[in-house]
């Protein structure tokens, strides 16, 4: 077996770290201004907010973890922290969901329907019955709800797996400090990785079930990939700074 240097490992983990809060952005609907007038599907915000927000109370779960470990004296494996990380993410997400729906349904009075599928890929259930003249649909379908379940649960392992890192590397030279430094350096990492994606989306995407997302993922990925691997660069080139 070949031996990886641990530094290059490091980077390496930075990078798909990265790619995870990237590919999650893609799973989540984001419906942006029109979803808030119930004239799209998913949630009336945009990419970056949405990515950023379950992601950080994914960080803030997973540092948690990464803190106190499954029990005293025992500390975290990097799966239970990204375990962490990710059902965090997937708590915030859903709630964030789940009070949209109630207020489009018991608010706004309108039927959950995409304009993107005929059929509910999960339940079956015709969507083109309920569009409303004028809209691209209304709501979160079972498909937009699963979907966004799925990316909050990549984005919070994403971002729980760069602080296990970032923590691995800094606690040798500033173990006071490290979880700020780690958190903070997360944090922008994140905000990164949801920008990008913000351009191949446009606006709104469905879910995993969107032809859009079938057409942007690939190149955003990629670019996340490489955009990521220059963070942990940064990362690592910090940690040799603290050595000097």
């Amino acid at each position: 077996m070949v031996a990886i240097d641990p530094i290059l490992l490091h980077i390496l983990l930075i990078a798909i770290s990265g790619t995870l809060i990237c590919t999650a952005v893609h799973f989540i609907p984001v419906g942006g201004a029109p979803a808030a007038m119930a004239q799209a599907t998913g949630i009336g915000t945009g990419t970056v907010e949405l990515a950023a927000g379950s992601g950080l109370v994914g960080l803030i779960t997973a540092s948690y973890m990464y803190a106190n470990g499954p029990a005293p004296g025992i500390p975290p494996s990097m799966v239970m922290v990204l375990a962490a990380g990710a059902m965090g993410s997937m708590v915030m997400l859903a709630s964030t969901m789940f009070a949209g729906s109630l207020v489009y349904a018991y608010g706004v009075a309108v039927p959950f329907a995409s304009a993107q599928v005929k059929k509910d890929p999960i339940t079956g259930e015709r969507q083109d019955l309920y569009m409303s003249k004028g809209t691209q649909g209304h709501g979160l379908p079972t498909i937009c709800f699963v979907s966004g379940v799925i990316g909050a649960a990549l984005g919070g392992a994403g971002g729980g797996l760069i602080y296990y890192v970032l923590m691995q590397i800094y606690s040798p030279y500033i173990a006071a400090s490290a979880a700020a430094v780690a958190g903070v350096f997360t944090m922008g990492v994140f905000y990164v990785n949801a920008v990008i994606p913000s351009y191949g989306v446009g606006g709104t995407i469905e879910g995993v079930h969107d032809p859009k997302f079938r057409r942007v993922i690939g190149k955003d990925v990629i670019t996340s990939f490489f955009v990521s691997l220059i963070c942990g660069v940064v990362a690592v080139f910090i940690a040799q700074g603290m050595i000097a």
